[in-house]
């Protein structure tokens, strides 16, 4: 028997799934075309960031920052309001406490090394405190001009005499660096009428530390042992 064609119908929904399936198709292509062309942008970028310095993000945004702190400057002159009043009016509570912890975490006292980085550390704190009188400045430029900056052809000593003010300021100085070290602990002299009660001076630190502890727990023990009395 022959087989009956298809009607109509049938072959209009043969049609129908047949677009279907080719638009399906397009779109698969479509999203294919689209993820290669992302990948080898992808690749390009990261061939990019791997011929880029280490640092490159941090100078990247350390130059962000600076354009925006130049156009904020910019914004604030021009309304005629101080820049550094409107950044402190911007800073939170807990921002400043942050910050304060850790401007302080920055110059930790690591105790005496040597002599050499006691007296680095002091000269850097003693130069943090200097404030430049710029008068004053200006004043001995107009008179000494060019010698004002001595080379090494330069006969200037014994010429300078300082002010009044000037040897006030490092009296003062002095005086408060001479209190402050009287403060700091220092060897105790020897004293002949103590009693001795140690073989060595690291057994004498040691027995120090036992009376500062204990010795009100053992007054009364050591006096019957000296009296003789104890049982």
């Amino acid at each position: 028997e022959e087989q009956a064609e298809p009607g109509p119908a049938a072959a209009a929904a043969a049609e129908q799934r047949r677009e279907e399936r080719l638009r399906r198709f397009r779109e698969l292509h479509m999203k294919r075309y689209e993820a290669c062309k992302l990948n080898s942008q992808e690749v390009v970028e990261e061939d990019k960031r791997l011929k880029l310095p280490p640092n490159w993000e941090a100078k990247k945004a350390r130059l962000e920052w600076e354009l925006q702190v130049q156009e904020k400057k910019k914004e604030c002159a021009a309304r005629g309001e101080d820049y550094e009043r409107v950044k402190l009016l911007e800073v939170s509570a807990e921002d400043a406490e942050r910050w304060e912890r850790k401007k302080k975490k920055k110059n930790p006292d690591l105790g005496f090394s040597d002599y050499a980085a006691a007296q680095l550390r002091q000269y850097q704190r003693l130069t943090r405190q200097i404030k430049p009188d710029l008068e004053q400045y200006e004043k001995l430029k107009e008179q000494h001009g060019e010698a004002l900056y001595p080379t090494s052809n330069s006969l200037l000593h014994g010429t300078h005499v300082p002010s009044k003010e000037g040897v006030d300021r490092m009296v003062a100085d002095l005086e408060k660096q001479i209190e402050k070290r009287e403060k700091y602990s220092r060897r105790r002299p020897y004293n002949d009428d103590a009693d001795i009660d140690y073989i060595n001076e690291r057994n004498a630190k040691f027995n120090q530390k036992a009376e500062r502890f204990y010795g009100k727990y053992t007054a009364e023990i050591k006096q019957n042992l000296e009296r003789g009395t104890a049982v």
